[in-house]
């Protein structure tokens, strides 16, 4: 995520670069999201494009060091929690054993 800055109420928000379609002077700051949500901001286009940078090549150094070390980011194995609230049932029992893809014999 990076900060901006609303134009006109100081307010600090955070915004998912990734969701950013363009950005314009006009000659306020407005950036328009994919979902075409519009806001006026007090950043330039370079503040703007300088922190998506920042926040990608963050992105990609982090994920290439946990490429690199295993033991970075591991997280516990998933597994499966029966009845919480799909059939109102009270069963909240949890199967510890972790689930495998089911495999087909090409035979």
């Amino acid at each position: 995520m990076i900060l901006l800055t609303r134009f006109h109420s100081g307010e600090r928000f955070a915004v998912n670069p990734d969701l950013i379609e363009r950005i314009e002077e006009t000659p306020d700051t407005v950036i328009t999201l994919t979902n075409g949500a519009k806001h006026v901001v007090q950043e330039c286009i370079d503040e703007i494009t300088q922190e998506m940078q920042v926040f990608k090549a963050t992105t990609l150094a982090l994920a290439t060091r946990i490429a690199g070390d295993p033991d970075i980011g591991t997280t516990s194995h998933l597994r499966i929690v029966h009845g919480l609230g799909h059939d109102g049932g009270d069963d909240k029992t949890e199967s510890t054993t972790p689930t495998e893809p089911e495999t087909t014999d090409p035979s």
